[in-house]
């Protein structure tokens, strides 16, 4: 057995074995000394290995198969149209995934909803395979009445997690397809000034299903006294409104080197971005990235410039990872928590843990009671219902047999009245009923 030394995990620095060990007669413990012993953890054996046993090689495995995978990552760029969606993703990626947009004609029609897009590519650097998935939003904020604009992207991001939500449920899930939205890139119209009621509404409405990475679009047209004024106006507009962006976690045990430059990353929130796909000359003669213009050439390689740079190493280079694992741990298990509670599947964290098997029954009792009352109460209000209704079609009744005695009343009144007259009539010898012709009687002598 490889030696090595123990730290103060272990209080006197030696283990006794356990012939040594006299048994003594312990009480037989409670339930409650049962359930704080097996709660209490055992003391942790750091032990520096003399040898090589091989588990210090797991990362290389887990590297092996996530080359032999590949990855999949899936981005969504939202924002009015000419504020350089296409070339931002060229330039991010440093390929054509977006040709060069054919202008509308003044008389063509564009369209009166916003359209959702998408153009996957395969990639490739160092020998690592990456899909890329670009989610486009073309027609967003474009139209005079921009009501729920914000709609069609909600709904396509929710279906994507719907369709995720399905294969879990398969039997087999041996091969599990990700298009979940992992990362949301939302360009603000460089205004100057503040975030417009469609930004704040848009990023409100999409805060909690995706992580929002807002961007200042062509920057280049801003001063940088300008640029540092909107920020600080974007920042506060998201703080004021409860809007959730993403930014680089902090954990423990990070050396300074990350920790520095997350800070770097999140200072430059919102970036002001500048992109571009072609190559120009800059002033001291080097071919470059960037735009030309008569008064000077702006670099987006050039973190003096613009924040491309700091929006690339997150969302590429240092965070991708992040993104990912943000989406699937936070983002979709908080929907698909609300989706099962909506379908009347509950869910809680004492999943997978043990439980008290006594507290699991009453705890079914008092289910299985509830239950029973719920159908009580409900077979009284269906008596109670039906029993409304019959005395209703009773008292109907009642009052139609009331209504035809009174009628068949007052015809016996009125009969028996007829059968008195023509009594008395006939007992005092007149007719019954006046004689014709009286008058002719009279007149024979004429």
């Amino acid at each position: 057995m490889a030696e090595g030394h123990y730290d103060q995990s272990v209080s006197n620095g030696s283990i006794p074995h356990p012939r040594d060990h006299t048994p003594t007669a312990r009480p037989h413990p409670t339930p409650i000394q049962s359930q704080s012993q097996s709660q209490a953890q055992a003391p942790v054996i750091r032990k520096k290995l003399a040898s090589w046993v091989g588990f210090s090689n797991l990362p290389n495995q887990v590297h092996r198969r996530a080359m032999r995978r590949g990855f999949h990552f899936v981005t969504m760029v939202v924002g009015e149209s000419g504020l350089g969606k296409s070339t931002l993703i060229n330039t991010l990626f440093e390929t054509k995934l977006y040709g060069p947009k054919s202008v509308p004609q003044p008389g063509q029609d564009r369209g009166k909803t916003v359209q959702i897009e998408s153009t996957s590519a395969e990639i490739e650097e160092n020998g690592v395979r990456l899909k890329l998935t670009v989610v486009d939003t073309p027609g967003f904020g474009d139209f005079v009445n921009n009501d729920e604009s914000w709609k069609p992207i909600v709904d396509n991001i929710e279906a994507r997690f719907d369709a995720y939500l399905e294969q879990e449920n398969r039997v087999n899930r041996s091969k599990l397809v990700d298009n979940r939205v992992h990362a949301c890139i939302y360009f603000i119209q460089p205004t100057g000034h503040a975030l417009k009621p469609i930004d704040v509404e848009f990023m409100r409405r999409l805060h909690t299903k995706v992580n929002l990475i807002p961007v200042i679009a062509k920057s280049d047209t801003l001063t940088e006294e300008e640029v540092v004024l909107f920020k600080q106006r974007i920042l506060a507009d998201i703080a004021h409104h409860g809007i959730q962006i993403f930014q680089p976690p902090q954990y423990e045990n990070e050396d300074e080197e990350t920790i520095q430059e997350n800070e770097e990353i999140i200072s430059k929130v919102p970036f002001a971005v500048v992109g571009s796909d072609s190559l120009v000359n800059s002033q001291d003669g080097r071919q470059v990235r960037g735009r030309a213009y008569p008064w000077g050439t702006i670099e987006v390689d050039n973190e003096a410039h613009c924040d491309f740079v700091k929006l690339r190493q997150m969302l590429v280079r240092t965070h991708m990872e992040e993104l990912r694992e943000h989406t699937n741990e936070i983002l979709y298990e908080n929907y698909r928590t609300e989706k099962l509670r909506a379908m009347g599947v509950m869910q809680d964290e004492t999943v997978f843990k043990e439980t008290n098997p006594a507290v699991k029954q009453a705890e079914e009792r008092a289910m299985h009671e509830a239950k029973l009352a719920k159908m009580e109460a409900e077979m009284k209000m269906v008596f109670q219902q039906k029993v409304q209704e019959k005395e209703q079609k009773l008292k109907q009744s009642e009052e139609e047999l009331y209504s035809r005695h009174r009628e068949m009343k007052e015809a016996l009144e009125k009969q028996r009245l007829e059968l008195e007259d023509k009594k008395r009539r006939i007992e005092s010898g007149r007719p019954l009923t006046p004689e014709k012709g009286t008058k002719k009687r009279f007149g024979i002598g004429k």
